[in-house]
């Protein structure tokens, strides 16, 4: 199971085998390592012993701190993760050549195909009750063929050569599927479309704040597969950019968390902001709750149903094979609908 720690004052220690998060003096959870997967530190003002710190590092237990957007602040990983060589060096040089190429399409064709498989889910349960929405779900979910037959067209020796194309094929397909998202979602919503940094509205806020969190559990596998998640393909390498966790992440937007917060505000779940506009901490967790419930969810791979974190770390593998030549593709996981 993942620990989720929030509320300022709260302190995380070890207790014979445990892990145990006390606040005022008194228990407020309490794990056995021996079930733990992940530290989340959701909250300012939360302290961590050095035991748990070197506990975590030894049992393979990545520490991960997000601010109050979701935003990734730090991760905590053993220090020999980042010992594997021969992946890495692999990593780099594929940004100069045809591999680096394949890796950015790959990321795209995800993104794309997962967009339109999530307004397809969507489209079904509005066949009866709304037939012209289902009818226009499903029209810009064929759409979506069109941008992936001109990514498909993209050629060139270095992805720097056509990485400005790239985006714009993905940029124009995500305008169109967010102008149908906005059909779906309730109008008292006020969604003013697509935000990222900065958003101030309730969606854009659970969504980006969602994105956080798979954000972490994409970083973590990318570590434990041995690649740099800084040395990305489709996203520019900038000074602090995890380029490469931004290019993986793609993949698993739409299926974990734009259905989840879909879901929430669809059924009419309680989502609420504080004065600065940040999410209040119940609507954080039931966010958290929602996109955990979502990761242990299945999905079809490689011809068996598993867990969606799993098939995450999965990935993050078969990329590292595909780097080091060990591998003759790297395909994206494209969800069921």
């Amino acid at each position: 199971m993942d620990l989720l720690v929030e509320g300022k004052g709260s302190f995380v220690g070890k207790h014979q085998g445990r892990v145990r998060v006390t606040r005022e003096q008194k228990t407020v959870m309490e794990v056995p390592l021996i079930h733990l997967q992940t530290i989340l530190v959701l909250d300012r003002g939360v302290s961590i012993s050095s035991d748990v710190v070197q506990t975590c590092s030894e049992e393979g237990i990545p520490i991960h701190f997000l601010d109050g957007r979701g935003n990734a602040l730090a991760s905590l990983y053993s220090a020999g993760l980042t010992g594997t060589v021969l992946t890495r060096r692999a990593q780099l040089l594929a940004y100069e050549n045809s591999t680096g190429i394949a890796v950015a399409k790959a990321c795209v064709r995800g993104k794309l195909e997962n967009q339109a498989n999530l307004l397809r889910y969507m489209a079904k349960y509005r066949k009866e009750t709304d037939p012209a929405l289902h009818e226009e779900l499903m029209l810009v979910a064929l759409e979506m063929r069109d941008y992936l037959h001109e990514l498909e067209m993209l050629q060139g020796e270095k992805i720097e050569q056509i990485r400005e194309q790239m985006l714009s094929v993905e940029g124009r397909a995500a305008q169109r599927y967010w102008a149908m998202i906005a059909r779906i979602i309730p109008a008292d919503l006020v969604w003013p479309g697509r935000e990222t940094r900065g958003a101030i509205d309730l969606f854009n806020s659970a969504l980006n704040y969602g994105y956080g969190i798979l954000y972490s559990q994409i970083e973590q596998a990318i570590v434990l597969a041995g690649l740099d998640p800084y040395a990305g393909f489709l996203h520019a390498d900038r000074p602090g950019k995890p380029s490469l966790v931004l290019d993986l992440i793609e993949e698993f937007r739409q299926t974990v968390v734009d259905r989840s917060i879909i879901g929430l505000v669809n059924k009419r779940v309680l989502l609420k902001q504080q004065e600065d506009g940040l999410l209040d901490e119940p609507t954080r967790h039931k966010i958290v709750e929602k996109i955990r419930e979502r990761l242990e969810s299945s999905e079809l791979y490689e011809k068996k149903r598993q867990a969606l974190r799993l098939i995450m770390q999965q990935q993050a593998r078969h990329l590292a094979l595909f780097l080091r030549g060990e591998r003759e593709s790297y395909e994206p996981l494209v969800a069921g609908w």
